[in-house]
């Protein structure tokens, strides 16, 4: 397994490792820490209302089942229930989320990403434009991703509802690098319809530096 998901496993509760259920993964700042980006009702709704919702449903889906991996769910989420697949996908998709935002955020990333990214989208910056208007054109609810493909590249790619790519029935498969959520309670209290002004603001709380990590620590040496 690889690194990230270790440490996903070790800090946020991803796994159920000896029967033990999922659980709501540490926030590691305050409900209002990501002011004004995100304001601190609508992060309080988000983490302790709908993760947690996934949460207990995917542990009630679950209880019949034989133990496993958060990444072995999803990577064969096409033989399980609708409920194990939006649910499973909800607690990873939003484990990451969290993961990456910072109210002190770092720009500084590895050269070697930092390359991936000149090549793929020409700067940081016109990647943020990418997947700014990828999610911003995304119809209905979904998450807007940057993804580590098989062959090292980089992507930037949608998926509708809670599925992420690195479940087996979706097109674009790959590791999650950054996921960002384009659901309206993502943003709607603050926001209202305005989805493209929530995703120009989310990345002053976006750390470049974790996402950065997870690319180091996805990349087939």
């Amino acid at each position: 397994m690889k690194l990230l998901f270790k440490i996903l496993f070790l800090f946020t509760g991803l796994t159920n490792l000896n029967a033990q259920k999922f659980v709501l993964p540490q926030l590691s700042f305050k409900f209002s820490a990501l002011e004004p980006a995100i304001d601190s009702v609508t992060m309080r709704i988000h983490y302790t209302k709908h993760h947690q919702s996934y949460i207990t449903n995917l542990n009630k889906a679950l209880e019949k089942e034989t133990e496993q991996t958060i990444e072995e769910l999803l990577k064969n989420v096409s033989k399980k229930s609708d409920v194990i697949r939006n649910n499973s996908g909800g607690h990873y998709n939003h484990s990451l989320f969290w993961s990456t935002l910072s109210p002190t955020p770092s720009n500084r990333i590895d050269s070697k990403f930092s390359e991936a990214i000149q090549t793929t989208f020409g700067s940081l910056d016109s990647l943020k434009k990418t997947m700014t208007l990828k999610g911003t054109k995304l119809f209905g609810s979904g998450w807007v991703w940057l993804i580590l493909k098989k062959d090292n590249s980089l992507a930037v790619t949608t998926t509708p509802n809670q599925d992420n790519p690195m479940m087996d029935l979706v097109q674009e498969q790959g590791i999650p690098l950054l996921g960002i959520d384009v659901w309206e309670h993502a943003y709607y209290l603050k926001y209202q319809n305005k989805r493209t002004d929530y995703l120009n603001s989310i990345w002053s709380v976006i750390d470049w530096t974790i996402v950065s990590n997870n690319y180091v620590n996805n990349t087939k040496k």
